[in-house]
């Protein structure tokens, strides 16, 4: 049963989480994985999630021109990550949540030192071809488990060495991919009441309002100074997640 706290949180997370896309062009899952799962819990915050995760990344994976080329290079890699949602939300349900709260916490922190340090990660050259399915397996696991695909999906679609807007389209079609095997997985486990779906397609208002504003900011405010600002509460607020789980 919804109340009105629970409203307002929900509306304010997601009105944030769609400020930072639209100010970066990323972040809404994560952003609202983090503090969701601060403060309801990691499988309800996968359930709220996916309906805003899913539209916003499929607005980016169409707005693109390469559509074919990005599928034609990653059909694999999409497919195995399918594959590895599937056998991990099956973990997940009979898992406990707080660990892997601590786990998504873990991942989280990794991913803001990689977003602050910006190392430059091996293009994977001639191994792409077995790598792509192989990192698309472990990203899978990792998004079954803890809903981020961030940790190692992310970071190996940026070390391929796109062109930015190919990239782009490229993390849109990923997620969105990921975001529909993950609903499929977390409904065939018992694991999306209909309350949470609901309001979770209630979310895509402030979401896209939040994108909105962000977009309108973004013309004002230095992007590198944001992006610092950014990782730097993301990470604290990882750090804050795996100590609530561990201690």
């Amino acid at each position: 049963m919804w109340t009105p706290e629970i409203v307002i949180i929900v509306g304010a997370v997601f009105l944030l989480a769609g400020l930072v896309k639209g100010l970066v062009g990323l972040g809404l899952p994560t952003i609202s994985l983090a503090l969701l799962t601060a403060t309801f819990g990691l499988k309800e915050a996968m359930a709220l999630m996916l309906v805003p995760a899913f539209a916003t990344n499929l607005w980016q994976a169409l707005a693109g021109r390469d559509t074919a080329a990005v599928v034609r290079r990653l059909g694999p890699m999409l497919a195995l990550s399918c594959v590895g949602i599937w056998f991990a939300v099956g973990v997940l349900a009979r898992s406990d949540a707080v660990l892997l709260s601590g786990l998504f916490g873990i991942l989280l922190c990794v991913y803001c030192l990689f977003g602050l340090t910006a190392p430059q990660i091996p293009a994977p050259g001639p191994r792409e071809r077995w790598l792509s399915p192989v990192f698309g397996l472990v990203s899978g696991f990792s998004a079954g488990l803890t809903g981020s695909f961030v940790v190692p999906g992310a970071l190996y679609l940026q070390a391929l060495g796109m062109p930015r807007d190919m990239l782009i389209q490229a993390m849109g079609m990923t997620f969105t991919v990921a975001s529909v095997a993950l609903a499929v997985s977390l409904g065939r486990n018992d694991l999306l009441p209909a309350e949470l779906g609901t309001l979770s397609v209630a979310a895509l208002v402030p979401s896209f309002l939040g994108m909105a504003l962000g977009q309108k900011v973004r013309r004002r405010l230095p992007e590198e100074r944001f992006r610092q600002v950014f990782f730097f509460a993301l990470f604290a607020l990882g750090v804050y997640i795996v100590a609530r789980a561990f201690l």
